[in-house]
């Protein structure tokens, strides 16, 4: 696959493992959907988690991630190409699209965590104890964020795992599971990656709300 856009877009080309079938990646739907207190809504956020001070309506999450998350030209500049998604349903969580390239191993995963309504609180709560890597990002287009994986940092690093979780509102999330391409495992910093994907996302899910 040629690199040359991704390489001066992300600076490497980029895989994503969730979900059945896959050998390698990160355990992202798993922790979005691990047991929850009851909480209400009027309770979030929780455990330490940030509120989301300008939310975008949940009907940006209403279309299917594989025609809205991302454009073609976006994944044109991530993968060199433009692959052809693949939908999927996340018992639990909500609507996934995987992308990917068979011969440059590189691909691509992104969810909508529309259940069961915990926002990044979910995650402060079940996910964050768990986590051996747990970055709160700086916000994404003043979204609250945060990357974090189950592996160590070194173990994080060579096989790509990690999650980036972005709370669009205080009990919605959109999520990606990134790992580094064949050429770049154990080179490159999978949350850095996962944390530039998700600004394109953002940027879809804000226009589209007209913001």
């Amino acid at each position: 696959m040629t690199r040359r856009t991704l390489i001066a877009v992300l600076g490497v080309a980029v895989v994503v493992a969730v979900g059945a079938g896959c050998s390698r990646g990160p355990a992202a739907a798993p922790a979005s959907a691990a047991p929850v207190q009851a909480s209400s809504a009027a309770a979030l956020p929780h455990s330490g988690a940030p509120k989301v001070e300008h939310p975008l309506p949940a009907s940006v999450l209403s279309g299917p991630p594989c025609q809205e998350a991302l454009t073609s030209d976006q994944l044109k500049q991530i993968f060199g190409m433009v692959p052809q998604g693949k939908p999927n349903t996340l018992p639990g969580i909500g609507p996934e699209c995987r992308w990917s390239n068979i011969d440059s191993g590189a691909g691509l995963s992104v969810f909508y965590a529309t259940q069961p309504h915990h926002g990044l609180s979910g995650l402060y709560r079940n996910s964050k104890p768990q986590a051996k890597v747990w970055r709160v990002l700086p916000p994404i287009q003043g979204f609250p964020a945060i990357a974090f994986s189950t592996s160590d940092a070194q173990t994080s690093i060579r096989d790509g795992l990690c999650q980036v979780s972005v709370g669009i509102a205080d009990d919605l999330t959109v999520d990606l599971g990134l790992t580094p391409g064949d050429a770049k495992q154990g080179k490159v910093d999978p949350c850095v990656l996962s944390e530039r994907v998700a600004g394109m996302v953002v940027t879809n899910l804000k226009r589209k709300a007209g913001a």
